[in-house]
């Protein structure tokens, strides 16, 4: 049975401050829980389900794991339909992100606000071998429990950073690609990449920051997939515009 304190500690991590603090968040669902603990990072404890607990005794080795029932289990969900384990992890250590030149294509965020469209980001990242975000000082936390649903278990293969973006940008290789996503820029289509490269997306509400626009050396737009669209949609969902754009920088780069 859970303890008064331990439920409360649980959910007191739905806070980012109380993330800080502890220096813990969580992660939810069995798929989601089990990338995590095999994408290295470090458990703390599991509270689960009697069943899934013994369906996974080999995954949860020495963890300090707790058997809840459905009941427990809804007082800490952030989940409309509990699942059947809950783990707490460490927040990886958050080194500074030093302005070097990467070795396939990164994945840069200005801004993004939306929980949701961060965590489909950054499963994008995963998807096209993209090991790398990095994001503005302003944009979601990455370890909220939306952002870690929606990431489907890929901030455990990815490294996402937070530094103020201007000074970053400043300080890269003069002649590192960095492609900025725009309403008016070159068709998508038109270009032609490979290597290492910065991919920097716009918040969904203003775009790319004017502060930073000077750092794009390739103003890229995403044109219409067909001459009989009406051309009248303002722009691409964030992440939507990501994915198309990872996918076609990634096909002729050195991702791996």
């Amino acid at each position: 049975m859970l303890s008064k304190a331990k439920t409360k500690l649980i959910t007191s991590l739905l806070n980012k401050k109380y993330r800080e603090q502890h220096q813990l968040f969580r992660v939810e669902g069995s798929n989601n829980v089990l990338d995590f603990l095999h994408g290295g990072l470090e458990a703390v404890e599991i509270f689960a389900s009697g069943t899934w607990i013994e369906l996974h005794g080999s995954d949860i080795g020495n963890i300090r794991t707790h058997e809840v029932g459905e009941m427990e289990m809804k007082k800490i969900t952030s989940l409309t339909s509990p699942s059947e384990v809950l783990a707490l992890f460490k927040l990886p250590v958050q080194h500074t992100a030093t302005p070097k030149r990467p070795e396939t294509l990164t994945l840069m965020l200005d801004d993004i606000k939306d929980p949701g469209n961060l965590g489909t980001m950054i499963r994008t990242a995963d998807w096209f071998g993209i090991r790398q975000v990095i994001c503005s000082q302003a944009t979601t936390d990455a370890y909220s429990p939306k952002v870690v649903q929606a990431s489907m278990g890929s901030l455990a293969r990815v490294s996402v950073r937070y530094t103020h973006l201007a000074s970053y940008l400043s300080g890269l290789p003069v002649d590192l690609p960095v492609y900025g996503a725009l309403l008016e820029g070159t068709s998508l289509h038109e270009i032609r990449h490979s290597g290492p490269g910065i991919i920097l997306i716009g918040s969904e509400a203003h775009g790319i920051s004017t502060t930073l626009l000077p750092h794009i050396t390739h103003r890229i737009t995403i044109p219409p997939g067909s001459t009989l669209s009406s051309g009248n949609a303002e722009s691409l969902n964030a992440s939507m515009a990501a994915a198309i754009i990872c996918y076609e920088l990634s096909k002729n780069s050195l991702v791996q």
